[in-house]
């Protein structure tokens, strides 16, 4: 592998964290880095959609907001303190082939995944408009304070 999983999904998480003002002391978030085999079960099972994904997420509490655009709730910790935010599922495979196929380093572009992924653990969504504008803000917010490009920005675009 060409970069260290923990090392990125330790930084996102980390990163989400302090830019929505979250304690991260005590956060648990459990991450599989698999294939594209393994991914497309899972989501077969979890989501009823037998394809392939880069990233799959399963919050420990529903925190989603009920009004489009709406922040969710905050997370609340356990009887120890603990902050337990959930599981991420990322797919070597697909982030490999979506991160040439862009002209990312895999490195960033996994970083964008499990920031994604960990906005989903704490309620944000992208199913209504204007909470894929406020998930995407963030995602964008938190890249960029990381020294990464926009990943939603197409030179064509222009």
């Amino acid at each position: 592998m060409a970069f260290e999983l923990q090392a990125i999904a330790e930084a996102a998480v980390n990163a989400v964290l302090a830019r929505l003002d979250i304690d991260g002391e005590d956060v648990e978030v459990a991450v599989l880095a698999c294939n594209d085999t393994r991914i497309a079960k899972l989501n077969a099972d979890f989501r009823e959609k037998p394809t392939v994904t880069n990233v799959l997420s399963w919050p420990a509490a529903e925190l989603g907001a009920q009004i489009d655009g709406e922040m969710p709730h905050a997370p609340m910790p356990d009887y120890s303190g603990a902050l337990e935010l959930g599981d991420i599922a990322i797919s070597y495979d697909t982030c490999m082939a979506e991160a040439t196929a862009a002209g990312k380093t895999a490195q960033d572009h996994v970083m964008h995944l499990m920031i994604h992924g960990t906005l989903h653990l704490l309620g944000y969504d992208h199913m209504r408009d204007q909470d894929a504008t406020l998930m995407e803000t963030l995602e964008v917010e938190i890249l960029e304070k990381m020294g990464i490009d926009d990943p939603y920005y197409s030179p064509s675009a222009d």
